[in-house]
């Protein structure tokens, strides 16, 4: 009993502090990208693409916390 709690309690750490850190970097990026652009707005183009690069590889590890919480959870029942 106490191990499956903790097993779920380290799921849920595990899922929580990575989304928290991707909502973080993306943000961080967006900021960043957005100050970019108004500061030369004829290369919008280029920050977007690198801005999406980013984006899709910072919730890249959002999606790796995931799938190790649910292994978490459905592996070490």
């Amino acid at each position: 009993m106490a191990a499956t709690s903790l097993i779920g309690l380290a799921a849920a750490l595990a899922i929580a502090i990575a989304a928290f850190g991707a909502a973080l970097g993306i943000g961080m990026a967006s900021g960043k990208a957005f100050d970019a652009a108004a500061r030369q707005p004829e290369i919008f183009g280029k920050i977007q693409a690198l801005l999406f690069t980013a984006i899709i590889f910072i919730e890249a590890t959002a999606i790796y916390a995931l799938v190790v919480s649910l292994l978490l959870i459905f592996v070490l029942k």
